[in-house]
């Protein structure tokens, strides 16, 4: 039975509003407000929302005098309403606008806000004070740097458009003094709208061409027959018939008349060049008005100043190239003339006189012109490369040194007109004349005999004591007559001389001078050069470095004998310092001639005593006295060696190789066997078992194996060539364990990781070799090789799919593996590998298996060029890759010519490559171990498979 709540016969409590804690406010709407504002000020507030029982205001509410009655009175307003229908009392008459659209989130309410009905007391002035001041102060940061900032846009704005009233503003200004009878003068300027234009271009006729009026009036023509008779009224009138073809017929006329006037009136054959008329046509000047018109400007120009100043020679010369360009040369040699008459002092404007004449007048000039100006050298010279003959220029240059003995340059110019003998006459004449001048001097010692010379330049000292060269010549003339001793004693003189007369003596100057020494032949004078003049203004601290470095530089220009004179100054500056030594071979290298190699053997054995603990210097001594064909020497060498390293691995290897190499095993196992008792090392027991092997001593081989693997357990090659060793002898079991225990020692090393799999990929299966693959990549994570093996191992077993997977697993875990991408590029489809090259190359664009990569897909695709310069690439990058030198050597036997191939070979062979996949499984075979290394690159060559449908 439903029982009714006693809460609602209850009265409400005191101040309860209904709906106030949904939040139920009231509301107003346009149609409540009403059309328009009243005329008069109606007390709303004090109408609306009056309490239960109170009346309307005395005399009602009015709008312009018209009753009206409370907007929203009795519609739930929430305010109380006329006649006590609200529900709310209302104690403050605030009935401001609250919506939505008066509220902003920063200052709240607007216009009837919050707070606007509070009184303004002194607190809010102080308040509003404070608020202005920090607005002030905030506006006045940066305030002259963004009013600059203003100006300058707006001044950029007017540059850029300005107003029409700117661009007038000047021509404004002069209005000012048109006078009425000028205003009134103004024309008119009539209608020029685009109406009239429109219609005065279609009255606008243009000729129909005769081809078109010629067949209608064929087709208007009637024929009449001999037995017609046509009336009178169709008779033609005379003079009427004209033929509508005259124009046309009338310029073929014109035209044959140029043509006639271009024939030969002889021959008929046309005078006209055809190949030359284009180049005539370019030739032909097209005066525009405005070059017109500045023509005729700055001819007012020039004719004014030769007037006010007919004494300047510029002027006159100006004025005549002005009439030059504009093509009246008549005038311009008036205008020269007039110029030479007016300055007759000048040489230019007789040598601008004679440049607008013809040949044959410009000898008339001339002569005219040294009568007035004798002693001008130009105007002499001039004068003489007008005359046609040797004898006529000897003559006018003899002439010339009557009036200018000590011009230097008549001298040259006559000189290099006589022979030997007439030269060294005129020169000893020369020297006398023009004491100053260091090339006359020079020249005469050079035409002169040893002992004259050396006397030539002695006077030649004493006449210019501050000028090097003429030391330096002095030097080469003792360095060419076999008296090398003496160059150092003169360069030395020299710095005293040039030093007593307060000369700069420049480092970097005189390294220059030694250089150009070099260049002339002349060695001795370069390193004393260099010697005399390589430490000056060099700090102590400094000197090696610095040395270094002008070495290098001089190196990278091809100057080697300077280079070859730095090292040599260095040494002796610092015997100890091994670096220098090395730096000094290897330039000897790089020269490359029997004298060269001498010169390095030399220095080796200087080396060797300057530093007798580096064990380099020995080896390259012992290794270069080898390559010489001196077995013996090396031999010396290395027993040196020993005495001064007497524990050095290197020093007792480098022995054993050398009578390996030379096939005295027995002195090579006496050696190894030393080695092991007084230098035992893991390579001196790997070197042992080499040689065994090589030698077929299998049970001398197994018992250095154990031996060496049971004393250095953690050497993984031991463990790698024990298990090849079995291998070899068909004993799976023991090669097995030989890998085993290899990697039982041994975890991290990946090629006996690779070794293993491989065993058990040839005996147990594909799923062994997997296994062992998956321990090696738990073992050594993030290892590209042996994601590369187990890649390599699917595609011999022919699982495309597996093969695919493993490669996407691989990149992800080494994204950046150089032979992971270049294995990508090579399995790609054909449709999808230059995708993945791009992607390769992104990712590893210096890495050698990709550019060879990259490069094989050129060469696949026959872009030779571009295959060609990846190659290279390939090579540049890492020249220890066998597998790049073997794939460029292979390109260049098909697609090279032989000088390449040749170079290739050359370039290798230098390099001396000892790593990449398919090298190493060449060269480390034991037939090829003595093989050298051209050999091995046409083995590896041979081995490669084909790169190219063609190759």
């Amino acid at each position: 039975m439903f029982r009714r709540v006693k809460a609602f016969d209850q009265a409400a409590p005191a101040n309860y509003v209904a709906g106030l804690g949904r939040g139920a406010i009231g509301f107003t709407t346009r149609s409540d407000i009403g059309p328009a504002r009243p005329d008069d000020p109606v007390d709303m507030l004090g109408a609306m929302g009056r309490g239960r029982g109170m009346a309307p205001p005395p005399g009602g509410l009015t709008m312009g005098g018209i009753p009206i009655g409370l907007p929203g009175g009795g519609r739930g307003s929430g305010t109380a309403g006329v006649g006590g229908f609200g529900r709310e009392t209302d104690d403050s008459g605030d009935r401001g606008d609250y919506s939505e659209t008066n509220y902003d989130e920063f200052s709240g309410y607007t216009g009837t806000g919050l707070f606007n009905d509070m009184p303004y007391d002194q607190d809010d002035a102080e308040a509003d004070d404070i608020y202005a001041k920090v607005d002030e102060r905030m506006d006045s940061k940066r305030k002259r740097r963004r009013e600059l900032k203003q100006l300058e846009d707006m001044k950029k704005a007017r540059r850029e458009r300005p107003k029409i009233s700117d661009q007038f503003a000047d021509l404004k200004t002069t209005l000012a003094t048109v006078s009425d009878a000028e205003w009134e003068a103004i024309p008119d300027i009539g209608d020029h709208s685009l109406r009239y234009k429109q219609a005065r271009r279609a009255e606008i006729y243009t000729p129909v061409p005769d081809n078109l009026l010629d067949p209608r009036t064929q087709t208007s023509t009637t024929v009449v027959s001999g037995l017609d008779t046509p009336s009178g009224m169709a008779s033609t009138v005379g003079g009427m018939t004209s033929s509508l073809t005259g124009l046309a017929e009338a310029r073929g006329a014109v035209l044959s008349l140029k043509l006639d006037k271009m024939s030969d009136s002889i021959s008929g054959q046309t005078v006209v060049d055809p190949k030359g008329y284009l180049t005539d046509l370019n030739s032909l000047k097209i005066t525009s008005d405005a070059e017109v018109g500045d023509i005729k400007k700055a001819r007012l120009l020039m004719r004014s100043v030769t007037l006010t100043n007919p004494k300047h020679a510029p002027g006159w010369i100006a004025a005549a190239r002005l009439e030059e360009v504009a093509g009246k040369l008549v005038q311009a040699r008036s205008l020269i003339a007039a110029g030479c008459d007016a300055c007759p002092g000048s040489e230019d404007v007789w040598l601008e006189a004679a440049r607008l004449q013809t040949p044959e007048n410009a000898k008339k000039v001339l002569a005219t012109a040294v009568r007035h100006v004798p002693t001008s050298v130009k105007v002499w010279l001039a004068a003489a490369k007008l005359e046609a003959s040797d004898d006529a220029t000897k003559l006018v240059l003899r002439r010339a040194l009557e009036f200018v003995p000590g011009a230097a340059a008549v001298w040259q110019a006559v000189i290099e007109l006589e022979d030997a003998d007439g030269a060294r006459l005129m020169l000893g004449r020369a020297v006398e004349c023009v004491p100053q001048s260091v090339d006359m001097w020079l020249a005469l010692a050079r035409l002169e005999t040893y002992e004259h010379a050396k006397r030539t330049l002695n006077r030649a000292r004493a006449t210019i004591p501050t000028d090097p060269t003429i030391w330096i010549a002095a030097a080469k003339l003792e360095e060419a007559n076999g008296k090398g001793a003496n160059v150092d004693k003169i360069i030395t003189a020299a710095l005293r001389s040039l030093s007593r007369h307060d000369v700069v003596i420049d480092r970097d100057t005189w390294l220059q001078e030694a250089e150009a020494c070099e260049r002339a032949g002349a060695p001795l004078t370069c390193a004393a050069l260099v010697r005399q003049t390589l430490g000056l203004g060099v700090e102590e601290e400094d000197r090696k470095r610095t040395w270094m470095d002008d070495a290098e530089t001089f190196t990278g220009r091809q100057a080697l004998a300077t280079a070859k004179a730095i090292y040599a100054h260095a040494l002796a500056t610092f015997p100890g310092k091994k670096s220098i030594w090395l730096r000094a071979v290897a330039l000897e290298k790089q020269i490359n001639t029997p004298a060269s190699k001498a010169a390095a053997m030399s220095l080796l054995r200087e080396a060797i005593t300057a530093c007798p603990t580096c064990e380099l210097l020995w080896l390259m001594a012992a290794k270069e006295a080898w390559l010489q064909g001196s077995v013996e020497d090396a031999r010396s060498i290395l027993r040196q060696a020993f005495s001064a390293n007497p524990n050095s691995e290197e020093i007792w290897l480098a022995a054993v190789k050398l009578e390996w190499e030379n096939n005295e095993i027995e002195r090579a196992r006496a050696l190894l066997a030393r080695a092991r008792a007084v230098a035992p090392s893991a390579r001196v027991w790997m070197k042992s078992v080499l040689l065994e092997r090589e030698t077929q001593r299998g049970d001398a081989e197994e018992e250095l194996l154990r031996s060496g693997i049971e004393r250095y357990k953690s050497f993984d090659k031991l463990h790698m060539m024990a298990g090849q060793f079995y291998e070899d002898m068909g004993n799976v079991e023991a090669a097995r364990k030989a890998y085993r225990d290899g990697l039982a020692a041994c975890p991290k090393s990946v090629p006996l990781w690779r070794l293993s799999a491989r065993l058990e990929e040839a005996t147990a299966g594909a799923t062994k070799a997997r296994s062992v693959l998956e321990v090696a990549r738990l073992r050594n994570p993030k290892n590209d090789l042996l994601w590369l093996e187990a890649v390599r191992l699917e595609m011999r077993l022919g699982n495309t799919k597996g093969q695919e997977n493993l490669l996407a697993k691989a990149l992800q875990d080494c994204p950046e593996s150089g032979v992971l991408l270049a294995e990508a590029i090579d399995n790609a489809p054909r449709t999808q590998k230059k995708r993945v090259s791009l992607e390769a190359l992104k990712k590893k664009d210096n890495d050698p298996a990709v550019c060879l990569a990259v490069a094989k897909l050129f060469w696949h695709e026959r872009k030779v060029p571009k295959a060609r310069k990846w190659l290279e690439r390939t090579v540049q990058l890492n020249p220890d890759f066998g597998d790049g030198w073997a794939t460029y050597y292979a390109f260049e036997l098909k697609d090279g010519n032989e000088a390449q191939r040749a170079a290739v070979l050359e370039r290798c062979v230098a390099a001396e490559p000892r790593h990449g996949d398919r090298w190493c499984t060449v060269s480390k075979q034991t037939a090829n171990r003595k093989k050298a290394t051209a050999e091995l690159l046409k083995l590896v060559v041979a081995s490669l498979p084909v790169l190219h449908h063609d190759a």
